[in-house]
């Protein structure tokens, strides 16, 4: 068995607050003087990241491995899976792609991956002092137990200890904690250090009675109530609250077309961010309005998001707003829906032989075919109105676009990139606003589209932003939860080295 202690972050429900818990306790270890991991065996979540080294992975680890001050590692993420349909999804192990599977299938194989999920955890936890573990749903999916490997079969397998998570912002968080202990096998509670109450809005003495009942109820402790944090972390796939938002109200007002595959929606937090810009999603043709920008963002499946697009009517009014001269950004696959044709004669996309005429408006044509491409990338703006402005991030897609028209970007080797035609723009490019550069043109050119004044203030870089926001959520929790216990749970006699 490998060196590091470890720790593990389970919940009672998918959307508990995992992922946060386990980015504030990697801040926390960090501050603390430990070298942390972040890991998760499988992830599920259409908000991926590319490496440095040109792999894929979930963006929760990526988000928890920033707030430990570690680069981001594909070991953190073994197995990602990038749901397509309802039943199907992209498996990525090791971040490479191994194959389109129906959930059917996957079921059938996945402890085949056993090996290579400890292989990466074990190769972690010799470069670490501290592995923080999240694990995924719930560990009371009885139907699902026979065959875990992502909440008590993996604590088992790495000899875990568990906090358990509950979200009482939801309500019935009491049942939540009791059902799902009690539904676990006596070795499995056997793991669990101690019980958690997550996202509370009020007096945590009112509360005091029923934790008592609790504890005497599951013969567990409840190890700290954490309060509602108002942090802006990014959020790992469509639970996401911010999907959610409608009503613009600073006063330029961007439009996210919340495409049913929506991916990687966190290339429009820095937006959301800047105090002109206010951000909403729109899924109804008249939830649209007139907004200043529409963006188009990027989808794990183009061809079918297109199809909703268009039967949606939504198709029918971003191109009215375009021909209007409303600006219109497409990212990944909205870039690609921008363009005159999409072809997938392999089915890549779409799982059969399909052609589609895309919206017209840029002057490009993109073809599917099985090859990824994943790296990361820097790159500068071309040409009005955006010249000029850096920008840092990162491709991943499978199509392949051909262009006979003006360039929004180029990249730092001198590869060209992206289509501007008027209006309307499109890139591959996730992650395009983080620098803060182009967010500053982009509001320099709504404002002026609007006749009101910019603001004299820039955009701090998502990087910074994303520090300062990581310490406000360490704090938060440090102050909630009994970090002693938590050590003790380890192994660990004391806080800090």
């Amino acid at each position: 068995m490998s060196r590091a202690k470890r720790i593990m972050v389970q919940g009672t429900m998918s959307g508990a607050g995992k992922s946060l818990l386990c980015a504030a306790l990697c801040r926390i270890f960090a501050q603390d003087g430990y070298r942390v991991a972040p890991f998760k065996s499988q992830n599920m979540a259409l908000n991926s990241f590319v490496t440095r080294d040109g792999l894929e992975m979930g963006r929760a680890q990526v988000v928890q491995a920033q707030a430990a001050g570690v680069e981001p590692d594909v070991r953190m993420n073994p197995i990602l899976l990038k749901p397509s349909s309802d039943t199907g999804s992209q498996v990525i192990v090791g971040g490479e792609v191994r194959g389109q599977m129906s959930a059917a299938a996957y079921f059938k194989m996945k402890r085949q991956l056993i090996p290579e999920i400890l292989a990466a955890f074990d190769s972690l936890s010799e470069e670490a002092d501290i592995v923080v573990i999240e694990g995924a749903g719930s560990p009371a999916e009885i139907n699902l137990k026979a065959d875990d490997i992502v909440n008590m079969g993996l604590a088992k397998l790495v000899d875990a200890p568990v906090l358990l998570a509950g979200d009482i912002d939801r309500g019935g968080v009491f049942a939540q904690l009791y059902g799902t202990v009690a539904l676990l096998e006596p070795e499995e509670r056997a793991r669990i250090a101690g019980l958690v109450i997550n996202k509370f809005r009020g007096d945590v003495d009112i509360l005091r009675p029923g934790l008592a009942m609790l504890e005497e109820k599951t013969g567990l402790p409840v190890l700290g109530v954490v309060p509602y944090l108002h942090v802006e972390i990014e959020d790992e796939d469509s639970l996401s609250e911010r999907l959610n938002v409608r009503d613009a109200v600073k006063p330029l007002d961007v439009a996210v077309i919340r495409l049913p595959h929506i991916s990687n929606f966190t290339d429009f937090i820095p937006l959301e961010q800047h105090e002109l810009l206010g951000v909403r999603y729109v899924q109804r043709a008249r939830e649209l309005g007139a907004p200043d920008l529409v963006i188009l963002p990027g989808t794990k499946n183009t061809m079918e998001d297109l199809l909703w697009l268009r039967q949606s009517g939504l198709e029918a009014a971003v191109r009215k707003l375009a021909q209007a001269q409303t600006p219109v950004l497409g990212v990944c696959g909205g870039y690609q829906m921008l363009g005159q044709t999409l072809d997938d004669p392999a089915g890549t996309e779409s799982g059969k032989p399909l052609s589609l005429a895309g919206l017209g408006l840029l002057p490009t044509w993109t073809t599917f075919d099985a090859q990824k491409r994943r790296t990361q990338v820097r790159a500068v703006a071309l040409g009005a109105p955006f010249a000029g402005a850096r920008m840092t991030g990162y491709e991943i897609h499978n199509g392949r676009t051909t262009v006979n028209g003006e360039l929004f970007c180029r990249l730092a080797d001198g590869t060209p990139e992206g289509c501007v035609c008027k209006n309307v723009f499109g890139t591959y490019l996730h992650g395009l606003f983080d620098s803060g550069e182009l967010t500053q043109a982009l509001v320099k050119l709504l404002c002026a589209r609007k006749g009101i004044s910019p603001s004299e203030t820039r955009p701090a870089s998502m990087a910074e932003y994303r520090q300062a926001q990581f310490d406000l959520l360490a704090d938060g929790v440090r102050k909630a939860l009994d970090m002693g216990a938590v050590y003790r749970a380890m192994g660990i006699k004391k806080a800090g080295r």
